[in-house]
This record gives structure tokens, sequence and C-alpha cells, in this order.
């Protein structure tokens, strides 16, 4: 059947289905959006793609309308990506209006996408697009799936949609977290997984924006599972300083068996769990780490509960609009490091321990800095010690601190230790594994009972900690050799991840236009010619991200006109650089100064591109070449495959 004939058999299947002349097996909310395309907005399922797509400056401005939210919204994405990876799948963020505001999927199927009109700036509600995941999830307010034949209008025939709600603490529609295949021939019910770690993604997404929403309120966490508090599935309530209930998210409305919100906002706290105002504030104020049993008022099931004391707002910080925020400065667009980074951001944003492993110069500490601004406690302070570069004998008082004449020659006032300085925020311990046997034993114990005893004094003064710790070396090797405590290295170590060094990193030329970018901050911007940048990149930078940043900030000091060219750049590096030229760094710079045989290849390569219709595998095949040597020679060439 030709795909005209399939669009008028599906027009007349929707149509009749609408007037009731035919029985079709279709969901709930499948068969009320179709009323709508049809009754409502006036569709009719055979008409022609106009896909609606908002300019750019509008776009931004929608961007720039959720906030922050748009930034924890779009690492979600790429956690959620790397589930789905190589299914075919892409994952879109939509706004409340069905409008596409960001998207991730396989270089290789961008045209597919493109060409069901999933990018940048389309609008996809109901009334544009019919039936579809991003449109109608809007239009339910709740997680659906819409799949093949499901959709309105027949040119979407090919799509898969799953979207699930994004929503605000009051219940609110923030925006549409969406999974879609462009081409997909799994039946429905193969759709459960994928919908499944959508809805978990967006309620992650939902999660932090409550936890955000109310810095100035209580947030009393509960579950009727200990195990569950804290975690995602976690039932939260905001209460005022007055003691009402200002607001509930979905999973408070179930665990307590609410139709809506209106039978808990506006209630004091009493009237619903059996303890007053006075206690939640004591609770918080006293043991705000531990979890406790409380029982509701109108039934007395037990629970388990901690609560948030009220806490002041993160201060904005002006960031020169020509430097890149820092995830992106120091994390970039390598795979490797996206990866550390969002399962990092997952994993500290629990409270577990990271361990950096990585050789001298890699940017741990700016990693670790990274960490902490998209943590929740990114507003308190974050402390880094070089246990390495503090003489044997001050470490232990800057660590721990000392009262009042502990020893011969301290400050008569006595000093607050880094460690409780960090306290609420981040402990960023570098060189760990400099530091003595002896004071591993002490961290030991401060990690575990989360209490600290200044040298001196003989109470114990509790600390909230999140430790990030990183090391040049080994440590699994040093507790081999025991050179370093194992049980300190299981507690410090809730995940390793490794940093790559610069010269393994596949975004060495972004990395060196963000640095240069950041030399230059308050002054013209510097152009870097091809050749001194074939020179940047064909180097093995044994110093890493510190040595670069270096000759960067000195070329830019000795350039002339704002150009930075060859002759700028130190002797040493220009005569090791051809020696030690990583893998890819010629591609990588060919793109820069093409040659009139780079221009032939350039040509063939969109010719056989074009000729397959832009299908990798059937090009690669034509050429004879790998899909991996055909990527690599795309990249190399800047081919945009979404163009």
């Amino acid at each position: 059947m030709g795909d005209s004939a399939r669009v008028l058999r599906h027009a007349s299947r929707v149509i009749e289905a609408v007037r009731g002349e035919r029985r079709v097996a279709v969901a709930p909310h499948v068969a009320r959006s179709w009323q709508r395309c049809l009754t409502e907005y006036g569709m009719q399922p055979a008409g022609a793609r106009a896909t609606q797509v908002l300019p750019p400056a509008a776009l931004r401005e929608r961007e720039q309308r959720l906030g922050e939210l748009f930034r924890v919204a779009v690492a979600e994405m790429e956690s959620l990506y790397e589930q789905i990876a190589g299914s075919g799948y892409a994952v879109i963020l939509a706004d409340a209006d069905a409008t596409i505001l960001h998207t991730i999927s396989d270089p290789a199927l961008t045209r597919a996408f493109r060409a069901a009109g999933l990018w940048h700036g389309a609008v996809w509600d109901e009334r544009h697009e019919g039936t579809n995941g991003i449109g109608t999830c809007v239009a339910e307010q709740a997680p659906v799936t819409v799949h093949r034949d499901e959709h309105f209008m027949g040119y979407n025939l090919s799509l898969s949609c799953s979207g699930a709600p994004i929503l605000d603490a009051h219940g609110g529609l923030l925006g549409v977290l969406d999974a879609s295949s462009a081409n997909c021939a799994d039946p429905r019910l193969i759709q459960r997984h994928t919908m499944a770690l959508v809805a978990m993604s967006a309620n992650l997404i939902a999660r932090w924006h409550f936890l955000q929403a109310f810095p100035d309120a209580y947030i009393l966490r509960f579950h009727s599972r200990p195990e569950f508090v804290g975690l995602l599935h976690e039932a939260l309530l905001a209460v005022g300083n007055d003691g009402r209930v200002l607001a509930a998210n979905e999973s408070a409305l179930a665990q307590l068996g609410q139709v809506d919100r209106q039978g808990l906002v506006g209630r004091p706290i009493e009237t619903v769990f059996q303890l007053g105002h006075a206690a939640l504030a004591q609770r918080a104020a006293s043991a705000p780490r531990a979890i406790w049993p409380i029982r509701d008022t109108e039934h007395g099931r037990r629970f388990h509960a901690l609560v948030r004391a009220p806490q002041p707002r993160p201060r904005a910080v002006a960031v020169p609009a020509s430097v890149p925020a820092p995830a992106h400065r120091y994390v970039g667009s390598d795979p490797r490091m996206q990866h550390n980074f969002h399962c990092a951001q997952q994993l500290f944003g629990r409270r577990v321990p990271i361990l950096l492993q990585g050789a001298t110069g890699t940017g741990k500490e700016a990693f670790a800095r990274v960490l902490h601004q998209a943590a929740p406690w990114a507003d308190k302070p974050f402390v880094a010690v070089n246990c390495g570069a503090i003489p044997e004998a001050l470490i232990e008082s800057e660590l721990f601190g000392y009262t009042r004449g502990a020893f011969t020659d301290a400050d008569r006032h006595g000093r607050t230790g880094r460690i409780l300085q960090s306290s609420g925020g981040t402990l960023f311990l570098d060189e760990i594994g400099d530091m003595p046997l002896l004071l591993q034993t002490r961290l030991l114990r401060v990690i575990e009972e989360f209490e600290i005893v200044p040298l001196g004094g003989d109470r114990a003064v509790a600390v909230d900690l999140h430790v990030i710790s990183a090391s040049h070396r080994d440590i699994r090797q040093m507790v081999q050799t025991g050179e370093f405590r194992e049980d300190l290295y299981y507690r410090l170590a809730g995940t390793t991840l490794h940093l790559p060094p610069l010269r393994d990193r596949a975004d060495r030329t972004e990395l060196i236009e963000q640095l240069l970018a950041e030399e230059c901050a308050d002054a013209a911007p510097l152009r870097l010619l091809p050749d001194a940048l074939h020179a940047l990149l064909a180097y093995a930078w044994p110093g890493n991200i510190r040595q670069l940043r270096n000759v960067l900030r000195t070329a830019a000091a000795l350039c002339q006109d704002g150009v930075i060219r060859r002759s700028n750049l130190p002797q040493e590096l220009l005569d090791a650089a051809s020696a030690d030229a990583p893998p890819g760094a010629a591609d990588e710079a060919a793109a820069c100064c093409r040659t009139p045989l780079d221009s032939a290849e350039h040509a063939a390569l969109l010719r056989e591109l074009e000729r397959h219709r832009w299908n990798i595998t059937h090009t690669a095949d034509s050429l004879g070449v790998s899909r991996n040597t055909l990527y690599r020679k795309i990249r190399k060439h800047q081919i945009a495959l979404a163009e």
C-alpha cells in the first residue's frame, strides 16, 4: 500500500471512530484527543504538514523563562538518553505550550527527526500537529504514549512518542519531557519501558523544582517506607512559618489519599500529621538528617519523615557573556567528561561521596566546583583543602581546627577548621593520597559520625558533610600496599571517576576556544590562526589543562592586532608538536585550513550523503569505509548532519 493510500485509509478510520460509525480500540487519551482535533480544532487527518517554527529570538525567550530549570532538565535529558541510546529514540524537552526547546538524538538520525518536524522551535500542540506525545501530554497533563496510527495526522504515522508532564509545586505544567522515534517498528506494548523511564526523569526534574521553590519554608519529606525517604518517590510538603501547608507534590497526594491539592493546601500541619509547627521546627534545627516516625491525623497511619529548615536563596552571580558557564567550560562535549559529570551530578545530589582520579592538571578541582554549583547546597561554602600542600605538622589543625590555648603559638581565640567551615556545603580534599595515615583515622571517624572534635577540645560539634576527594595517585593501589586505609577508601569512593588527560579529549578545539574567551573576557576578542591551532592540537600536553591555560595566557599577552600566530607559541611546544601529535589532531586542524584535496573530499562526501539520503550506513558502504571512519570524515569537514 502506498503512503497516500495509507494516509487516506487512516483518515477514514479516525473520522468514523470519532463519529461513532466504527469501533476502534485505542487508549482513552487517544480517543479524547481525536475528538478534540476533529470537532474542536477542525483538523483533517489527511492534511499536509505545515509545522509552525518559532524564530530563534522567541525560542531563547522561552528558554530564559524556565531559568535554572532548563539547565537541570537538559542534564536529566542527557542522563535519560544514555539509557535509551542506540534504540532510535530522541529525547525532547518542550515547554508548557508544546514548543520544542531542546533535543538529544543520534547524529545519524538528525535528518529523519527534522523531516518529521521534530526540531528546535517547532510547535507540537494538538491544534498544529494533532494527537502526539507532546501536545496530548500538554492537553491531558498526564503521561501519554501515542504510537504510530494513534496519531491523528496521517503524516505522523511512523512516529512513536511517549511524553510525561513536568509539574510545578502547585500541579501546574512547566513543560513536557518526551522520547520519540521517527520510524518505530516495535509494538505499542514495548513502549511501556520507555514511558516508565521518561516519567521517572520528568518526576526527578519536578522534584528538584519543588525543593528549590520554597527556600523560606520547611520541607517535610515522607513516605510509608523509610528507605524511600530522600529518593525519587518521596512525598513532599512545603510548610510556611505560620505552620500552614503551602504546597504538596503528586506523591504526597497519593500517600495521603487526597484527590486534589485543595484538601491539603492552607491547612495547619497539625491537621495533616500528629505534630505541631513547633515540633517541626525543633526537628529541623536539631536533627535535619534523621528519619523519624509520624502518623497522619485522619487515619493514624504510620509514615517516616525528615524535615529541611528554611534556607536563604542562593545569590545570583553575574557571568560575562563571553565566558561560558562553568559546567560547559570544564566538562565540555567530550563523551567521557559528559558521562562523568552526569553520573556524578546524580550521585552527589544524593550525598554519595565522589573520588576523582586523574593526572595533574586535568581539572579535578574545577570539576568538583562544577558539581558543587549543580548541587542543592550550591549557596553554601565550597572549601578546598590540598592535602599535599599543607605541611604535615599543620594539616591536623587546618582540617579539624583548634580551641584557645590548644598548643604553643595557637591563636588566642582558637580557629575553625576547614571541615567545619564546609559544613552544609562541599568539602574538596585534593591529593587525598598524601594525607598521613594517622589523620586518615580521624577523618574516617568524622565521615562516619558526622561530628568533629577540634584540637584541644572536649566537645563534639555536628557537621553536615558532602565530600569530594581527588588524587593523581592510584588510591586503590595505595590500599593494597598499606599506604591508605581501606575503610576510608570505601567511605570516600562512593563512586570513582577518572578524568581523561587533555590529549585524549575529543573537545580540545572547544576547550581552546573557551579558555581563550576567558583570557580576553574584559578585552577585545582574540583570533587564533589555523597554523597556531594546528600546533596546539598536535601537542601532547603533559601538563594538561593547566599547561594549556598558561600557554594561551602567554600567547594572548604576546600577540599583536588581536591575532595569535604560530610564532606566539612557546618553541618547546612547536618542537614537540609533530612528534607528540595525538590521534585525530591532524584531522581536527585540517577542518580549519582546507587544501584543494580536502575540498574535493568534502564535495565527494556531500555528494554521496545526498545520493543515499544521508543514511550513514549506506553511504559508508558505498565509499568502502566503516561508519566510524565516515563520522570522522564528517567531523573533519564540519558537515552538519542536521542540514
